[in-house]
């Protein structure tokens, strides 16, 4: 696995090192010692698995507050998507800050998204599915988020937006 840091400290983009033969590929996603030898977590507490149908969409930017706050690991296994993360945290020197990366099943790659950061995606082509490993239990008490369109953040998504849930429009801007 190769691990390029971000301009977010503490984010990651993780690509693995498919190994080839006639038979196809095998590639490893996750080594608990790889990660924890890279200063990284190690230890994940739930897995998530989600699709969306339609291109455009946006799911996020969502986070949770300590003491549920969490680390996650987000990997695209059908189509493509253009991840993103937002830097929340008070004393980061690239605070509102966002990173932005295409995840898709042929790429492989994955996002290592620190606590602190919020995080969500726009699906650039139908039926994308993505896998989402975190370091907390989902805690409703401690969940929120960041509208996608927040002026201060200015995320560029790359599609118009063709769908998004009434809980995310319903999130405010950072300030």
């Amino acid at each position: 696995m190769i691990f390029t840091e971000t301009p977010i400290a503490g984010a990651f983009v993780i690509t693995p090192a498919p190994r080839r033969d006639s038979r196809g590929w095998f590639m490893r996603t996750f080594d608990q010692n790889t990660f924890i030898a890279s200063g990284l977590c190690g230890n994940w507490v739930q897995m998530n698995h989600s699709m969306t149908t339609q291109p455009g969409s946006i799911r996020g930017m969502h986070f949770q507050h300590t003491p549920a706050a969490e680390v996650k690991l987000v990997r695209c296994v059908a189509g493509r998507v253009f991840d993103v993360l937002v830097d929340l945290r008070p004393n980061s020197a690239t605070r509102w800050q966002w990173f932005g990366t295409e995840l898709s099943a042929q790429n492989g790659q994955m996002l290592y998204i620190p606590e602190g950061c919020a995080h969500g995606f726009q699906t650039l082509e139908p039926n994308c599915e993505l896998v989402y490993c975190h370091s907390a239990a989902y805690a409703p008490e401690h969940e929120d988020g960041i509208r996608y369109n927040d002026p201060t953040i200015n995320i560029t998504w790359p599609l118009p937006v063709t769908d998004i849930s009434e809980r995310d429009l319903g999130f405010i801007n950072v300030q």
